[in-house]
């Protein structure tokens, strides 16, 4: 079938899903909600899009703001629900959104309640609805009318135990009640929060947020609210049902035992515990019940429990420890319970009884990824093994192997493969702990980082040479309980790369006038450290929050830097080395010294839980000094591919304007120091598990040095926005929850390479100017 068949076959396909009846499976009598709009009428400060998710009833989801696909594919299915592909087609699609009066009413109420809660009082919504008998169609729009907001005018506390008093008095500034702002019922929920949290952190283990209530007098038409903060006292045991509250004093409480319990099962009575160990261990502060096997030792627990004994009960204690346990991989759940543990003396004591279930010992994973840059297929397979309780002390082992294969077309004459080729291995130890020799144990608790060791072996066939790259790391990492910021420290990455086999004419090829390009590609070595940071806002939510946990922006901040050489560089001035063909070597092979720069901004706007657009910048540039002249092969930049400019195959763009067609070394040469790429793209939910995409990529990569097997490719401030290539395309993604597979066809919009078609755009052609990229997850 031709290609020009193939186009109209398609758009007779969208024709006939899009103009299929809308109204075809609506019963008569009903209506078909066809468009829902909240109209604000009287306030630029509350937004539409803030009151959307207190709708109970919304229509049919529109791909693009007008197509319904799901709900036509829906509509493809007949009215024998019996046959197997009418169940198809609605299990794919989505059934009609018809009107329902109560839910509209329900909405309505919902907004209402919503706006006083913000502060306006006076708040109205009045119900608009537009029906079209003849096309069984309703719209609904939603008329709000705020009114004039009430605000805080003072703030006036009522608290009779003075020593709550003096605590809460004492940090009144970081209260979320001030004067002047709208008397919005969120802040004084989260006033009590914060009083609560502050007193749970200094003793008061039973002060609960129903101790504080909130008094709020304002005057006959008046819009000014005075607030009086009253915090009461504890109840009796045989008061728990009575309005009048007691006299007494709230009470601290102290820690007495901490008890780990290798079983999940909470509310066990401990002597029913003890019955049921296997074996019970008193190690330092703690004490371990077994229930089962020994699975891990009481030293990995001792070193995360920050709950101790003889010490004031503190809340955030209890939320540190859970962060500590976290670190543990062979963990699954985590939960701690305090249980009283009666009166000594004038003091109350606690029982903490920690809850753990383990994880799965062991674990394989697997990775495929497939490439098609211009005709030429490649594949990549990924396998993992993870040991997550290493001697018993949740050390984590993990064993990596990947392979990938790309086949090439053409003359490969004078060449010693015709294909690229990369074999990997690595294997890791990380401890859940800070590792340092000479450092305090106190100190090793407080930085709460993670430790890696690692050694890694690399394989890499190429055209024009082979390649072997030996590495061992030592590194620490951190992240917070969310996982919304991490951290990294490479305190040492070595790594060795050294070429046994190469054509005869490679290096004059590659450096054919400037011969401080040699190193790169012959044997040299590398001792770097680095440090990277990672930050989002992005939380996980659970699927059954459904559109009610729609976070309308997230975003996703990377940078990082590393430099290398510079210990070797001191060590070599230090010892008076003399050089060796210019440069300082170490164990007789030459060493890089640079420093290196990357950033990466993304920010992903979602309008509701179907569409979302999404952008990204980011940048990188590395520098050579000292003992180098040039980056390291391996640690220089590349655009294109499935995360780049996307019209383009991995590594087959720039530098800047260079064109690679003259050269037979072009894998090679297109690379560079500094890096630049922005990207936009609309996302779209279709039906089931597909998602659609459009989407379009700038950037590329530049040179800081005018080498001559580069030409075209050093970057000039006065010149470099014209290098910027550009692509565009669409994307077909699989969702399926736990991954993501993404197809994306990238599309040549300018093209910078000199004696190239520079509008592509303008003059496409299919072969040259597409690229079909195959990977897992989003690009940014």
């Amino acid at each position: 079938m031709s290609r020009v068949s193939l186009y109209i076959l398609a758009i007779l396909s969208a024709a006939l899903l899009i103009g299929c009846s809308s109204t075809k499976h609506v019963p008569e009598g009903e209506y078909l909600l066809n468009n829902v709009s909240i109209s604000i009428n009287d306030n630029k400060d509350v937004k539409s899009t803030d009151l959307t998710n207190y709708l109970r009833q919304t229509p049919n989801h529109k791909v693009l703001g007008f197509a319904k696909l799901q709900l036509a594919t829906y509509n493809l299915s007949g009215a024998d629900t019996a046959k197997w592909y009418n169940k198809w087609f609605r299990r794919l699609g989505q059934p009609p959104a018809i009107y329902s009066q109560e839910l509209t009413e329900a909405s309505r109420s919902q907004l209402t309640k919503a706006l006083i809660n913000k502060g306006y009082m006076d708040a109205e919504v009045e119900v608009d609805t537009t029906m079209r008998p003849d096309k069984k169609k309703i719209d609904v729009t939603y008329n709000v009318t705020t009114g004039t907001p009430h605000r805080i005018t003072s703030v006036a506390y009522n608290i009779p135990d003075t020593a709550i008093s003096r605590l809460v008095m004492s940090d009144t500034i970081a209260s979320t009640i001030k004067p002047g702002t709208l008397f919005d019922r969120n802040n004084l929920d989260a006033e009590r929060t914060r009083i609560t949290e502050r007193l749970r952190n200094r003793g008061y283990y039973a002060f609960t947020k129903e101790y504080i209530t909130f008094y709020a007098d304002t005057a006959e038409n008046s819009y000014d609210v005075d607030i009086s903060i009253n915090v009461r006292h504890p109840r009796r045991p045989n008061q728990a049902t009575i309005a009048v509250a007691d006299t007494a004093s709230h009470t601290k409480y102290y820690i007495r035992n901490v008890y780990f319990v290798t079983a999940s099962d909470q509310g066990i009575p401990a002597d029913e515990l003890r019955k049921m160990a296997t074996d019970t261990v008193t190690y330092k502060d703690i004490n371990v019940i077994y229930v089962g096997d020994r699975y891990i030792k009481p030293e990995a627990l001792e070193e995360k429990n920050f709950i101790t004994p003889g010490k004031l009960y503190r809340s955030f204690e209890v939320d540190r420890t859970y962060e500590a346990l976290s670190q543990l991989g062979i963990l699954k759940s985590i939960n701690i319970e305090m249980k009283p543990a009666g009166r000594i003396g004038s003091d109350e004591w606690l029982d903490a009884f920690v809850y753990l279930s383990r994880n799965k010992k062991q674990g394989v994973t697997l990775e495929l990824g497939g490439t098609n840059s211009e005709g030429d297929l490649g594949f990549g397979v990924g396998l993992t093994y993870l040991h997550r309780n290493l001697a018993k002390m949740s050390n984590l082992f993990t064993a990596k192997l990947r392979t990938n294969y790309e086949s090439l077309s053409g003359n490969f004459s004078g060449l010693i493969n015709d294909r690229y080729t990369e074999h990997g291995a690595e294997v890791g130890i990380t401890f859940p702990k800070f590792e340092f020799p000479f450092v305090s144990r106190n100190f090793k608790r407080r930085i709460k980082a993670s430790t890696e060791f690692a050694l890694s072996f690399n394989y890499q066939e190429r055209p024009e040479y082979t390649r072997i790259i030996a590495g061992a790391a030592w590194k620490y990492k951190w992240a917070n309980p969310n996982n919304r910021e991490r951290r990294t420290l490479d305190l040492i990455d070595i790594n060795y790369v050294y070429l046994p086999e190469s054509t005869i004419d490679f290096i004059n090829q590659i450096a054919p006038s400037n011969p401080l390009l040699r190193y790169s590609y012959e044997d040299h070595f590398i001792m770097r450290m680095g440090y990277s940071y990672y930050r989002t806002n992005k939380r996980i939510s659970s699927a059954s929050l459904k559109r009610h946990s729609i976070q309308p922006w997230i975003y996703t901040f990377r940078a990082g830097g590393e430099t290398a050489g510079n210990t070797l560089y001191m060590l070599s001035h230090l010892t008076k080395q003399k050089r060796s063909d210019d440069v300082y070597k170490f164990l007789g092979i030459q060493y890089s010294q640079y420093v290196k720069a990357e950033i990466e901004y993304s920010l992903t706007r979602n309008f509701d839980n179907r569409h979302s657009v999404a952008f990204r910048v980011g940048g990188g540039i590395g520098v050579p000094y000292g003992n180098s002249r040039v980056l390291p092969f391996e640690k220089r930049f590349y655009a294109g591919g499935a995360n780049g400019v996307r019209g383009w195959g991995v590594r087959t763009l720039g530098p800047g304007s260079y064109d690679s067609r003259n050269y037979v070394t072009d894998f090679i040469n297109q690379c560079g120091d500094i890096s630049l790429i922005l990207s936009a793209e609309y996302r779209m939910k279709l039906f089931w598990v597909f998602e659609g995409a459009f989407f379009a990529d700038a950037g590329n990569i530049w040179t800081i040095h005018n080498y001559e097997n580069q030409p075209g490719g050093l970057f000039r401030f006065s010149k470099f926005w014209k290098q910027l290539a550009a692509s565009y395309g669409i994307g077909l993604r699989l969702d399926f929850e736990y991954f993501l597979l993404r197809f994306d066809l990238g599309i040549k919009a300018h093209n910078p390479a000199m004696n190239q078609e520079p509008w592509p755009i303008i003059h496409p052609r299919w072969k040259r100017d597409t690229t079909l990229h195959f990977s897992v997850g989003y690009p940014f």
